[in-house]
């Protein structure tokens, strides 16, 4: 693995979204937006129950949420803005590895997911007074876990996208979205049907943001919820890069051509 290969690679992204207006909306624009339309409506229904920590909740709930659906995007769209640009036959006729193309997304990915982590939760803190560095050293594990089950999607999308093309890319901008009622981000997990429980209870996402939830409510975590979180996520991160290079290797042997 050559460092300066990916250094490239980074360079290249850095310059692409520095000269696209919308890419640099997209660090932070949805989520302003979602936290303005969060925190109005959190704070209405404060209104009925004063003493509840329903906005701090709600909150911290989606600010964590930034760093699945970040984490999930950076790597299935990058995949598909070499398709667009039709940009993966030059990547892989030069000496430039599979390794190394799995490197520069997941480092792409860390540095766009941070920016939009940090600015919510800056943005969050100012208008709502909501604190989530408060949560101290548990901010590292929830962050960790929630961006492996983002790259765990991301990988999957991604072999998706490989294997049957750009038909299918509307599931890099959607897939994530399927999850979301299952993860209980902003509400607890009992209040799910039994049947979505189920689904709940194989999603590590769903652990991670009772883990959330049980610290904004009592300020404890129960371990057994991030050690099952972690689990689950590195069981999927490894299952899903098994699949994208599998898909890899697909289309290797059609030729790079034939995934456009």
């Amino acid at each position: 693995m050559k460092w300066h290969r990916i250094y490239a690679v980074l360079l290249k992204t850095f310059y692409i979204t520095k000269k696209s207006p919308d890419r640099m909306a997209d660090l932070f624009y949805w989520s302003i937006i979602d936290l303005i339309i969060w925190g109005i409506t959190s704070s209405y229904f404060t209104q009925f129950a004063p003493h509840s920590k329903i906005l701090e909740m709600v909150l911290s709930g989606f600010i964590f949420w930034i760093v699945v659906w970040r984490g999930q995007q950076e790597v299935s769209i990058n995949l598909l803005e070499d398709l667009w640009n039709k940009n993966l036959v030059n990547l892989f006729v030069a000496p430039f590895t599979y390794a190394e193309w799995m490197v520069s997304f997941l480092i792409v990915s860390v540095i766009k997911t941070s920016i939009s982590f940090l600015l919510a939760s800056v943005f969050a803190y100012f208008v709502y007074h909501i604190n989530v560095f408060s949560y101290g050293l548990y901010l590292f594990p929830f962050v960790i876990i929630l961006l492996l089950s983002g790259w765990g999607l991301g990988f999957f999308i991604a072999g998706l996208i490989l294997r049957f093309g750009t038909k299918v890319q509307n599931l890099a901008w959607s897939f994530v979205t399927i999850i979301a009622p299952f993860s209980a981000i902003y509400y607890p997990l009992s209040i799910l049907p039994k049947w979505a429980q189920y689904i709940a209870h194989i999603l590590p996402t769903s652990y991670i943001f009772q883990g959330i939830h049980s610290l904004v409510q009592t300020g404890k975590v129960d371990v057994v919820l991030l050690s099952s979180g972690l689990l689950l996520a590195a069981i999927y991160v490894v299952a899903s890069l098994w699949f994208l290079r599998s898909s890899f290797e697909s289309v290797l042997q059609k030729g790079l051509v034939k995934v456009f």
